[in-house]
């Protein structure tokens, strides 16, 4: 399989299939990726025509191709495959699996790809997948098995779905922070996207309107690892580019530290600003500098 190239995104914006619309409007917006939606957003009676829809707009935008993703519906479900067929000649940049169990419903999606790429003469292997991994109980205990999976591009997370396996009525406590099952299913899914060496992405925000709780949640989940966010409304999407996009404060600081260990090659540790700093501050600052630099 052709190595995929390192990528980055920061806001992944959803737009249901069966609104041609909205998704225009979130082709035209600043989103990093457009997630094509076949699945929640779609009825059963509509994913026909939703699947014609999506196709339509990947061959009217080749030029969009790269940033143009498509949510498809479980592999449990009896739908995928119609979905591949319907959305694959139209090359899409990269396939959402939504009620994801385990490494091996990766591994069964990518020989669904291989065949469909060789059928539609698409370069082998560079049809990416993010992969929501905590949307079934099952896939909860599965977070850290996703290391070399093939095409593995980000893992994401949700509480709705998982409210709903496990049969709770809420997934909120009275003040409105996440549950702790739900706080513990976003740091699964951190820790397995950092052991898996892909992005690990945040999940949605559903209130729209109030976007200085996204400009906190996101603040909080980028300094806890996260390196982008789902977004259901394109009134959302500069804020998560702003909160994921270093500052040029931040961008100084970490070159200072940078700069101080190469001034001083042999030192495991080093006085900086009143404090001690040692090479996981060196790891961080050089991720920070790479990840200020990195196109999408």
């Amino acid at each position: 399989m052709m190595p995929t190239a390192p990528f980055a995104a920061r806001s992944w914006l959803f737009a249901p299939g069966d609104s041609v619309r909205k998704m225009h409007k979130a082709m035209e917006g600043e989103a990093d990726v457009v997630l094509l939606d076949l699945e929640d957003a779609v009825v059963p009676e509509a994913k026909a025509e939703a699947r014609v829809a999506v196709r339509r707009l990947l061959d009217d935008n080749p030029a969009q191709r790269h940033r143009l993703w498509v949510r498809i519906n479980p592999l449990s479900g009896g739908l995928a495959l119609e979905d591949l067929a319907a959305i694959m000649p139209g090359r899409p940049g990269g396939i959402m699996l939504p009620k994801a169990e385990g490494r091996e419903d990766v591994e069964v999606l990518h020989r669904y790809l291989e065949a469909l790429e060789a059928a539609f003469g698409i370069a082998p292997g560079t049809t990416r997948l993010i992969v929501l991994v905590t949307e079934t109980a099952r896939g909860m205990f599965h977070c850290g098995d996703y290391a070399g999976a093939p095409r593995l591009a980000a893992m994401t997370w949700g509480a709705e779905d998982l409210a709903d396996a496990l049969g709770a009525s809420a997934n909120r406590e009275p003040d409105g922070a996440y549950s702790f099952t739900y706080e513990m299913a976003r740091s699964f899914c951190l820790l397995g996207a950092a052991n898996a060496g892909v992005l690990p992405i945040e999940t949605i925000c559903a209130d729209f309107h109030d976007l200085e709780a996204l400009r906190r949640r996101a603040g909080q989940v980028r300094r806890q690892g996260y390196r982008g966010m789902l977004a259901i409304h394109p009134a959302q999407v500069p804020v998560i580019n702003a909160a994921f996009t270093p500052s040029d404060a931040e961008i100084a600081q970490a070159q200072e530290i940078v700069d101080l260990f190469a001034a001083h090659p042999g030192q495991g540790a080093l006085r900086w600003k009143g404090t001690m700093v040692d090479r996981p501050w060196l790891e961080r600052a050089r991720r920070l500098l790479e990840q200020a630099c990195r196109p999408s």
